[in-house]
C-alpha cells in the first residue's frame, strides 16, 4: 500500500526550491540500530519507498523491525497524453517527499549487521539518491 497523506490543506502545491546544504533534523540513527541516510537531494516517490520497504524485509525475512523516516506529502501533478500547451494545471499524480542530503531514509534493529547492511543496499538499488549505510555508533 503506497503511503500518501489522508487529508491535504491544498490539493496542488508549487514545486519550491531546494535547500543548500545538509539537514540538521532527522540526520541520526534515533530509532534502530542501523540506517541508511541520504547523500543527496532529491524527490523520492511513494512507490520508491514502498518497493525499498518491500526489498528490507523480504531480506531480513520478516524479521527486526524497520522505521520508515520519510514521509510522501508533496502532490506532484502531471497532464493527460496529447494535451496542448494551456489549459492549467494537471491533475495530482502521485506523491513524494523531499529529502535533503543528510537526512535519514530507513531505520532497522533486532538483526546482524551483515544481514542489516545487505538489505539496506537492496533498498538503496530502489531509490532515485545515493545514499550510504550508518549504524548508531556513526560507523559507515
Amino acid at each position: 500500500m503506497l503511503l500518501m497523506p489522508r487529508k491535504v490543506k491544498h490539493r496542488k502545491v508549487h514545486r519550491g526550491g531546494w535547500p543548500k546544504g545538509t539537514t540538521t533534523a532527522g540526520a541520526r540513527v534515533s530509532f534502530g540500530s542501523f540506517g541508511l541516510k541520504a547523500l543527496e537531494t532529491g524527490l523520492i516517490s511513494a512507490r520508491q519507498i514502498e518497493s525499498a520497504r518491500r526489498a528490507m524485509t523480504r531480506s531480513i525475512h520478516r524479521g527486526g523491525k524497520v522505521w520508515i523516516r520519510v514521509f510522501p506529502d508533496k502532490p506532484m501533478t502531471k497532464k493527460g497524453e496529447q494535451t496542448p500547451m494551456g489549459k492549467g494545471k494537471g491533475s495530482v499524480d502521485h506523491y513524494v517527499a523531499k529529502v535533503t542530503a543528510g537526512r535519514m531514509l530507513f531505520e532497522l534493529d533486532g538483526i546482524p549487521r551483515e544481514l542489516a547492511m545487505e538489505a539496506m543496499r537492496l533498498a538503496s538499488h530502489k531509490l532515485a539518491i545515493k545514499t550510504k549505510f550508518v549504524d548508531r555508533h556513526g560507523t559507515e
